[in-house]
């Protein structure tokens, strides 16, 4: 009985620090994205990308540079106006996280995936993936 009283507030303890840690990290993807693609500016949501990143919207999938992916997205917010935006799921480690959101369009619903590096002590998208869902 005695190691029981010596485990039990370790394994308590253990598991408040884990889940305290995995409710901050949560907090690590910039909040700005997320109302980037609720309002539908591609021009706040550029602040975020890396100088080139990789970008799939649509047809188009390349590398782009932060301008030309800018111009995607603004054609692409033109083109579905937001209705809503939400992160369903983000995880990582510190260097490197990747995120999934939920677009709601007026012009459909999508996915909504990013990868995000850090650099210079800023989270950059690295690589966006914007895709129909399928229901």
């Amino acid at each position: 009985m005695n190691v029981y009283t010596k485990i039990i507030p370790i394994l308590l303890i253990g598991t408040l620090f884990l889940r305290g840690g995995a409710t901050g990290y949560q907090e690590e993807i910039p909040r700005d994205i997320a109302i980037a693609f609720k309002v539908g500016t591609a021009k706040e949501l550029a602040r975020f990308f890396n100088n080139n990143l990789e970008l799939a919207v649509g047809e188009k999938e390349d590398v782009y540079s932060k301008s030309q992916a800018e111009r995607i997205m603004d054609n692409f917010f033109v083109n579905h106006p937001p209705r809503s935006f939400k992160f369903i799921h983000q995880g990582g480690k510190e260097t490197a996280r990747y995120a999934i959101g939920k677009l709601v369009t007026f012009n459909g619903e999508f996915r909504v995936y990013m990868l995000l590096k850090q650099k210079n002590g800023q989270s950059l998208i690295h690589q966006l993936r914007i895709e129909n869902e399928i229901e």
